[in-house]
């Protein structure tokens, strides 16, 4: 796995950057003449509702889009693949000028992604990479291998604030049909690897491999089952110090699965800063979570779709790192935070919902 680029614009200054863009010229990707009209209709396909982010970018797509003179046609895919697939056809066939696309499984798109390219339509792949196609134009993400990176080493050092190694942990991963699901992992694993080579780190169970850490479709009850079985296969009588969780959802499963065995809570990690997860955190359960401002990545998606319409040139700030299988994505990244009790406060000054919980 290839790193990813580090050096990324701060995410305040997101909504400041000149953004300009390509027009709705199939088989280009960094220019194009035209664009399009004021009230143009613009698709945005997202996935199940399985975190709040989902649902608050619902919300800021029709509002942002509305705003900036734009007809939106948002839609979730909570029936799956195929409800997905049906749902970019109809958005084609409604004459979309832009598909902001937030895949399920970003493999499965690629004749839905083909018609598009072939009606002259922009493809951008949002938070979730399309793979095996070279019908995507460009992708807009948090940096996921840096949240990797973040939350292997928030695991670290909230084992290291309750003293010294070596720590017995175990390990979650997302869920495999999502293409970032094994670069979160893998951005972890090259802050755990060493730790374990060494033996300061142990994975008691010896599931070490992304594909005995994954967490079908995200689900919490998923991660609850693994939990349970990992405790009482695996902790009898060894204490558990640490969980590299993925996301928020799921690292509150792992919790309550912890606190039914009637053990210690370990340290544990998470992404999304969900509200549950905030005040869990602020309760001094949950260790960490990692705060990727929705509000940003729609914001900035928004801009990518002006400068669209404007005929210009799209700004990318990271040209080489995302393969999809079939073509290099040109990418636009935001920096994620790392989030913990410590640095709460100061992390969400400008939410309004977070910052009243920390705050309480």
């Amino acid at each position: 796995m290839r790193k990813y680029a580090r050096s990324l614009a701060a995410i305040a200054a997101i909504s400041a950057l000149a953004i300009s863009g390509c027009g709705r010229d199939a088989g280009t990707e960094t220019e194009g003449e035209g664009g399009f009209e004021e009230g143009a209709a613009i698709g945005v396909a997202l996935p199940q509702k399985t975190s709040e982010n989902w649902v608050l970018a619902e919300g800021l797509f029709n509002d942002g889009l509305t705003e900036a003179g734009y007809d939106p046609d948002v839609q979730f895919a909570n029936g799956g693949v195929s409800e997905q697939q049906n749902q970019i056809s109809s958005m084609i066939t409604n004459g979309v000028e832009v598909l902001i696309v937030g895949a399920i499984d970003g493999a499965q798109l690629g004749t839905q992604l083909a018609q598009a390219k072939e009606a002259g339509i922009t493809v951008i792949a949002y938070d979730r990479l399309l793979t095996n196609t070279e019908d995507v134009d460009y992708y807009v993400a948090y940096d996921n291998f840096q949240v990797g990176e973040l939350q292997g080493q928030a695991l670290l050092d909230g084992m290291a604030e309750r003293g010294e190694g070596p720590y017995n942990i175990e390990l979650f991963a997302g869920s495999p049909d999502d293409a970032n699901a094994q670069v979160f992992f893998d951005g972890a694993m090259s802050i755990l690897e060493p730790e374990i080579e060494s033996g300061n780190v142990v994975v008691t169970s010896g599931q070490t491999e992304f594909n005995q850490a994954v967490t079908q479709g995200w689900e919490a009850g998923n991660a609850q089952t693994r939990m349970d079985t990992l405790l009482t296969g695996t902790y009898g009588s060894e204490e558990l110090d640490g969980v590299l969780s993925p996301n928020d959802t799921l690292a509150r499963a792992i919790l309550t699965s912890v606190q039914a065995s009637g053990k210690d809570l370990p340290i544990v990690t998470g992404q999304d800063s969900e509200v549950e997860s905030v005040r869990s955190i602020m309760a001094g359960e949950q260790y960490s979570t990692i705060n990727k401002d929705t509000r940003a990545l729609v914001t900035h998606s928004i801009e990518m779709v002006q400068g669209l319409g404007a005929g210009e040139e799209l700004e990318i700030n990271d040209p080489d790192s995302y393969d999809n299988g079939v073509k290099v994505v040109p990418a636009y990244l935001l920096e994620p935070q790392i989030v913990t009790a410590e640095n709460a406060a100061a992390a969400y000054e400008n939410d309004p919902t977070l910052s009243e919980i920390v705050n309480e």
